[in-house]
């Protein structure tokens, strides 16, 4: 598993890098909430971890800026203040949960642990991107239109929606929509993403799912190919 630690304070960083490395996990860090914003738009996350009060961009500024591209990654947030006020803020800025300072490093894994437990089974029941609203209970695929899908087109179309921040790999399209067919190989993903490709054409979608075969590929608005 991946994380993405912003934190300014340099010798908490590296203890944190230290302790999730030793955890298992494979580490990514930020000084500021600007360079944690650019991180996590160029690679995915299973958890993510904000200080609040950082210098350029602050841990909230940064976490709203990074749910309103679509990106649902666990976040945890790290904050010196105990009011209740600020708690809320940073819950409301879309955290899954916070930590107040000084805390012990076996709570935070704990906690690292029971966000991504959470997150694995988790889709929300209605996605947009664009005109487009897909309907994950129905597979209702909707613009202009609406059009039916099948529950893997439906899985696959939510995980490009929910990431549509960022190009996802074929090898990553995959491992999240077929992991219990491993026996189809990635070739599917190409079949899969051209019947999605059909089906938003028929809806007058106003995006579109760029890029080739055995490729990366990404939701954009009002063009691609």
């Amino acid at each position: 598993m991946r994380i993405l630690i912003a934190e300014d304070e340099k010798d908490l960083a590296r203890a944190l890098q230290a302790v999730l490395t030793n955890a298992g996990y494979e580490v990514d860090t930020a000084e500021n909430g600007s360079i944690a914003v650019d991180l996590a738009k160029a690679g995915r996350y299973d958890a993510m971890v904000f200080d609040i009060m950082m210098p350029v961009m602050d841990g909230t500024t940064a976490l709203r800026t990074i749910r309103a591209g679509g990106d649902y990654t666990p976040a945890l947030f790290l904050t010196a203040k105990a009011d209740i006020s600020d708690k809320v803020e940073g819950l409301d800025s879309g955290a899954d949960d916070y930590l107040t300072k000084p805390f012990s490093m076996a709570e935070l894994l704990a906690r690292i642990r029971s966000m991504t437990r959470r997150a694995e089974g988790y889709t929300p029941h209605r996605l947009t991107a664009g005109s487009v609203t897909l309907n994950v209970d129905e597979q209702e695929l909707s613009a202009e239109n609406s059009v039916r899908i099948s529950a893997r087109e439906a899985k696959l179309m939510s995980y490009l929606m929910l990431n549509r921040s960022r190009t996802v790999s074929t090898e990553e399209l995959f491992m999240h929509v077929w992991s219990d067919e491993q026996e189809l190989g990635p070739d599917v993903v190409w079949v899969y993403i051209n019947y999605l490709r059909n089906k938003l054409v028929s809806i007058n979608a106003d995006i579109s799912i760029t890029g080739d075969k055995d490729g990366a590929y990404r939701l954009e608005e009002n063009g691609g190919k």
